[in-house]
């Protein structure tokens, strides 16, 4: 009992030996001087320190540092770059013996970071590379090895009040973030500690909050950090959101290897709204263009509800007023830096009526070229298949791509994507194409592309071409009046042909379409910048459209001369009868010069 007692006695004779030196004969406040002058030449800006830095020895030994601020350049506004209220650092003393550091706790209030861009585009950080920079090697033993730290313990940190302000004067743009208070639990090398924020920003047209916890572990030989089951909740509120507020919602695991320089983030779960998702991404930052590979599997997704209900509303003209406004090609010039490998997954998209099932994308983007190596998705009982390029290393980006559609349900497609109800059937649907520029005027003027379709066992709607036929040969035969109220409806047992683009005009050669009473054929151009149709077809009859050897087929085998004009929400179609006439009084001549040879040949 009475070594123990000695040995406190000891431990606090010690104790105040150190506190009195440090104090009485020891002045911290001398060095202040040498502290700013160190960098001053180092950074070329002003430290302030505004008041005197003293010690604390209960319960351990510690540093207040008090306020200090770090200057902006010269004329900047605001003054300061960095300003801090107050620091706090308590160290356990007996265990630096040990070259063990044992923090009880590390107190940082009051922390803010102006990062100002001027109207001539300089910034916070310009000069700052520009002053001689050391680099501070490690502490060596006498054997020249690097000194190890035998631990690390925490017993807490804590940061209340941080922020971050993000000022450009050239865009005459600011954005605010705070961090209201950050804290870890009692931490040590190897173990995990628990971590938990709450951060706000106001950003230029939302406000962002967000609270995360988690729990955070530095391995004994600091050559990894694992952060578990971070659990993060977001919340967006602003006018350009869908019903003003976004709330997003994940749960993730990030493992970051220092030696190898590699990053693992694992997102078990991730929900935006009703929207459901998991992803995980790699990346190696140990080359100068990281390399990244990102994975991520959705749920059903509906695009339209996280629009705005005004932006959706108005999502025509805005789409029309960038196509006239956008004279200037993208800057892609950031894709040069991007190294990453995407691979999507979707159970469902939705896109306003449009439904897309079982969507899988697999996109790499590396040296300034996007890489669509496969787009796969269902969608109205058939399927899509999409690979395309885009080249962004010139000025002019450059393009390509290959489009196959088979067995899809055209005219509900057709509906849902365009508000067009013009066919049905089963579609199959192929298309190359290549092209320069992205200007959204640019895109259909440039577009070159060849392709062709088949459509089986469907209809044309707006348009009952046997009726146009019989009520022509009604008229041919003296009724004027005559008339037919049936479906505007054309069925047909099949549909093809071929076409290329080229100027924004799409030329179709080789119409063709078969039906049990008709056969068409017919070539004509579709202009996709306009949207104006120009077609002309010739159509026979082959079967008897109202019985067999009724006076209504008079017309069977005559080229019956059709059009199709107007636009494409509004198609108009049209029977030429003046050449129909022509071509009937064609054939009666044939048969009257027929009916002759035979008579003159029976002489």
């Amino acid at each position: 009992m009475k070594l123990i007692k000695w040995l406190v006695i000891s431990i606090l004779v010690i104790g105040i030996c150190a506190a009195l030196y440090l104090t009485l004969f020891f002045n911290i406040n001398d060095f202040k001087p040498q502290i700013v002058d160190a960098v001053k030449k180092q950074t070329g800006r002003t430290l302030t320190i505004n008041q005197d830095l003293s010690w604390s020895f209960f319960p351990s030994i510690g540093i207040n540092v008090g306020a200090i601020s770090f200057s902006n350049p010269d004329s900047f506004q605001p003054q300061h770059m960095l300003e801090i209220n107050q620091a706090i650092a308590n160290v356990a003393l007996i265990p630096l013996l040990s070259q063990e550091i044992e923090i009880e706790q590390l107190s940082l209030d009051g922390l803010t970071v102006n990062l100002v861009t001027d109207t001539n585009g300089k910034t916070s950080f310009d000069g700052l590379a520009e002053h001689k920079q050391t680099t501070a090697m490690p502490a060596e033993t006498a054997n020249n090895q690097p000194l190890a730290l035998s631990s690390l313990n925490i017993g807490g940190i804590s940061i209340t009040n941080m922020q971050v302000n993000i000022i450009n004067q050239q865009t005459k743009t600011e954005q605010h973030f705070t961090l209201s208070s950050f804290t870890l639990g009692q931490f040590s090398l190897g173990q995990f500690a628990d971590m938990e924020y709450e951060f706000d920003a106001e950003l230029a047209e939302m406000k962002l909050s967000s609270a995360g916890k988690g729990q955070i572990k530095v391995s004994d030989k600091l050559d990894s950090i694992h952060i578990n089951q971070f659990s993060i909740t977001n919340n967006l509120k602003g006018e350009s959101l869908p019903n003003k507020s976004l709330q997003a919602d994940l749960l993730t695991d990030v493992v970051i290897a220092l030696n190898s320089k590699d990053v693992t983030l694992t997102i078990s779960q991730l929900t935006l709204d009703n929207i459901e998702a998991n992803a995980k991404v790699a990346l190696n930052y140990g080359n100068t263009i990281p390399v990244i590979k990102f994975d991520i599997e959705f749920g059903d997704i509906d695009l339209y509800s996280l629009l705005p209900k005004s932006a959706a509303d108005a999502s025509d003209e805005k789409v029309a007023s960038v196509s006239k406004g956008s004279d200037k090609e993208p800057d892609l010039s950031a894709l040069k830096q991007v190294d990453l490998t995407l691979n999507l997954k979707a159970k469902s998209i939705k896109v306003n009526n449009l439904l897309t099932q079982n969507w899988q994308m697999n996109t790499i983007i590396k040296q300034g070229v996007i890489d669509l190596k496969k787009l796969s998705a269902e969608l109205y009982q058939g399927n899509i298949t999409v690979s395309a390029k885009v080249d962004a290393r010139k000025s002019v980006p450059t393009y390509q791509f290959d489009k196959q559609v088979t067995g899809v349900q055209i005219r509900p497609l057709l509906i849902d994507l365009a508000e067009v109800d013009l066919i049905s059937g089963i579609a199959n649907f192929s298309i190359k194409g290549e092209g320069s520029s992205l200007i959204p005027s640019k895109l259909k003027q440039q577009l070159l592309a060849n392709g062709q379709f088949e459509v089986a066992d469907g209809s044309l709607y707006g348009v009952n071409i046997p009726q146009m036929i019989r009520s022509a040969q009604k008229k041919i035969a003296g009724d004027l009046s005559a008339q037919d109220a049936q479906e505007l409806k054309t069925d047909f047992t099949s549909l093809t042909g071929s076409f290329n683009l080229l100027e924004g005009v799409l030329n179709n050669p080789d119409l063709s379409m078969s039906s049990p009473l008709i056969r068409l054929e017919g070539k004509g151009t579709a202009n996709i910048i306009s949207q104006n149709i120009d077609y002309k077809l010739l159509t026979k009859v082959v079967g008897s459209l109202a019985g067999q050897g009724s006076e209504q087929d008079t017309l069977k085998g005559i080229d019956i001369p059709l059009s199709i004009n107007g636009s494409f929400q509004d198609p108009k179609f049209g029977l030429d009868t003046d050449a129909l006439l022509k071509g009937r009084l064609d054939q009666e001549k044939d048969k009257l010069k027929d009916s002759l040879l035979k008579k003159l040949g029976g002489f």
